[in-house]
This record gives structure tokens, sequence and C-alpha cells, in this order.
């Protein structure tokens, strides 16, 4: 078992996606769980594109600060890893059943991981455009942006040494396709500013102490 210290710095800006409107998302949150499940994680951390026309988006804050989940991580890796394993010199190509391994043998720490050199947040304003039975559907989504220069550190176990380069990959992968929202235009993209892997089971709660 490794344990990867990463730090990202983004060249692009990234959007936040949590709705600022906490009825609205935990009324769409609870109409798509099942009714005993509790969903009060997900109100609180989750975000999704699907409701992002329904009001402004934002990052989760804590003591007025951004930060992104753990799992907001874990997806960019799924959506790295789908992406190149159709190409057989990649690492990716190797990793068969790719979201169950990310699901079950790599893992993100901390939970809230905190943006630093975060600049002043902005506001981003795009239009939406589907096309539905009705016809042709436009809305205007707005989210709040985290400038380019901002960056994140954060630590990756991989239960398996195999999946480090795998996981070296995707972090360089970043700087083609990134986190959050709005990626196909570009937003989110990132830089790795540096990379430390150790055998230490545990690497990340003695670096935060």
């Amino acid at each position: 078992m490794k344990t990867i210290k990463a730090r990202i710095r983004f060249i692009e800006p990234v959007l936040g996606g949590t709705p600022m409107n906490e009825e609205l998302y935990r009324d769409y949150i609870g109409s798509l769980a099942p009714k005993e499940t509790d969903t009060s994680d997900e109100v609180e951390s989750l975000s999704t594109d699907e409701v992002v026309e329904k009001g402004k988006t934002t990052f989760p804050m804590e003591d007025e600060k951004p930060f992104l989940f753990d799992y907001h991580i874990k997806g960019f890796f799924k959506s790295a890893c789908g992406f190149l394993r159709p190409i057989t010199t990649t690492q990716s190509n190797k990793l068969k059943s790719y979201k169950k391994a990310i699901d079950g043998d790599i893992f993100v720490f901390p939970r809230k991981i905190f943006f630093e050199n975060a600049g002043e947040m902005r506001e981003c304003q795009r239009p939406l455009r589907a096309s539905t039975p009705m016809g042709e559907r436009v809305a205007l989504a707005i989210s709040d942006e985290i400038p380019e220069g901002a960056e994140l550190e954060f630590f990756v176990e991989c239960f398996q040494d195999a999946h480090v380069k795998m996981v070296v990959e995707w972090l360089n992968y970043g700087k083609y396709s990134g986190l959050c929202q709005w990626r196909n235009s570009g937003k989110g993209r990132f830089e790795v500013v540096s990379l430390e892997i150790s055998n230490t089971v545990g690497f990340w709660e003695t670096e935060k102490k």
C-alpha cells in the first residue's frame, strides 16, 4: 500500500457546483433517494449538473473558506480513466472494472480539501441549451468561480501499488480535462505542482498534525 501526496494548481478558473438554495437542493436530492435513505450528507455536500439552471451554484464553505469534498477528486479519477482506457499505451488501459477499483481500492483524504491561494471569488454566467419534446430550451446558469492560480493539496492512498502510476497519469490528465463544472469549455483544468510517494499507511494523518 502506498500514499501519494499531491499538490495541484488550477490553470483555468474552477466553478462551484453546490446550489445556494438549500431547500431546492434538499427537495431535489430527496426526490431521487429511496424514502428510507438519510440524505443529509448529500444535501450538505453533493454536486449535480441537473440542478444548475434552477439557481446559482457555489462551493461548499467552512469558516468562509471554499473547499471540495474527497469525492470530487475520485469523480475526476473515474472521468480521466474512462477517457484514457481506450488508449493502449496508457496505464489506465490495464485497469479493468475501473469504477469498482477506484471506489474500493483508491481513497482520497482529507474529506474536505480546502482551496489555497484562492483569490477573490467571482461570478460566471453562461447559457445552457437543450433539445426537448417541446422544442429548444435555453436557461442561464450562474456559478461562483475561483480564479486560476488556486491550489489544492490532498492525499491518495492506493491499496495496490500498481495503481500508483495510474493515479499519477490521471492527475497529469488534469491539464486537458479538469475538475467540477463546464469542463468541456476548459474550466477547472490544472497542473501538477508536486507529487510525493510514501510507503507509509495513513501518511496523510501524520502530515496534518
